[in-house]
């Protein structure tokens, strides 16, 4: 009998995960990684493994995330540009962490509450869509490895969310089956993230608000509270609505502009990381997906003379952001992604 280490967030996903690869007969090991001062997911994690009779161990990464995520977090903003931080853990912290412990516990390898699938040929790995097209978590896994790929079990891949809901009910768990959605950043309380800067000793003073044409048109709060495509809290008004569309840190410059100004024909990514694909060839074709939230549009991929990747769109695409990722698709097999830096 295989034995796997199931990671634990004491939320509804990952326990329905366990769950099912209990009754699949898998002999299981939970595990808990702690990012922050918040223990109750642990708690939650090791009452539910106590009461199916499953060994449960903490892992304490307090010091390592803060170091590493947060610290990541705190200087893209300052850079001028908008982190991921999610994207960034999930190869090093989760699954650095997850996959050390399986080797310590003798397990084969982990398992996550991920709606997202595994698949493999010709010798690669690569993620493909979860069925559930709403809570899809590909975007955030393209940089996984095909080490970490190849010893990966994502038992929600097949299903939606209310099959899975239904599935803690019919397994006796009624109160997990009514559990919420998790926050979007787990560091961030109500995910606040410029309270958090604040707290960080983010206190960038007032800049400029400038338009496209680079003419003073206010005060701004200081470049880190802003993001591109940002049209709320502005806390300036003009005869028709204005979008951040461009962030200068250097000058504590912000531009707004017209919705128009926002679109983008291209765009370029490095720190790239291929799954589906080990390359390309110049005009091949793709899904390109430049933010969670948004739709893959289709596109071409093209080199560039530094190693990076060009994205070149069908029709242009809005608020391209610095510092977000970009992923590439072959329908809803991801062939790998980038760190968007223009």
């Amino acid at each position: 009998m295989k034995k796997i280490l199931v990671g634990l967030s004491g939320g509804i996903d990952s326990s329905v995960s366990m769950m099912i690869l209990k009754n699949d007969g898998w002999s299981l090991q939970g595990a808990t990684y702690i990012t922050t001062e918040d223990m109750s997911a642990a708690e939650g994690a090791k009452r539910l493994c106590s009461a199916e009779g499953i060994p449960h161990a903490t892992i304490d990464l307090r010091q390592e995330f803060r170091e590493s995520i947060m610290q990541y977090f705190i200087n893209e903003y300052l850079a001028g540009r908008t982190p991921n931080p999610c994207v960034m853990c999930n190869p090093t912290i989760k699954w650095g962490s997850l996959l050390k412990m399986a080797d310590e516990k003798g397990c084969w390898g982990i398992a996550t509450g991920h709606y997202a699938r595994i698949c493999h040929s010709e010798d690669r790995y690569y993620v493909r869509c979860g069925a559930d097209a709403k809570k899809d978590q590909s975007y955030f896994l393209y940089r996984l490895s095909q080490e970490q790929l190849s010893r990966t079990i994502f038992p929600l891949g097949d299903m939606t969310k209310q099959e899975v809901r239904q599935y803690a009910l019919d397994n006796g768990y009624e109160e997990m089956a009514r559990m919420g959605e998790s926050q979007d950043i787990c560091f961030l309380p109500d995910n606040d993230y410029r309270a958090f800067l604040r707290l960080n000793g983010c206190n960038v003073p007032q800049g400029t608000f400038v338009d496209v044409a680079g003419h003073a048109i206010g005060a701004n709060e200081g470049y880190p509270n802003y993001t591109i495509g940002q049209r709320k809290g502005l806390k300036v008004a003009f005869g028709e609505p204005r979008y951040v569309v461009k962030i200068d840190a250097a000058r504590n410059e912000v531009t707004l502009g017209l919705k128009e100004d926002l679109m983008a024909d291209s765009c370029i990514a490095s720190d790239v990381v291929w799954q589906k694909w080990e390359d390309f060839e110049d005009g091949a074709t793709v899904l390109a997906k430049y933010r969670y939230k948004t739709k893959a549009v289709p596109a071409r991929l093209y080199h560039t003379s530094d190693g990076s990747v060009e994205t070149r769109f069908s029709t242009p695409a809005d608020a391209i952001t610095p510092g977000q990722s970009i992923v590439w698709y072959d329908g809803e097999d991801v062939v790998g992604g980038g760190i968007i830096k223009i």
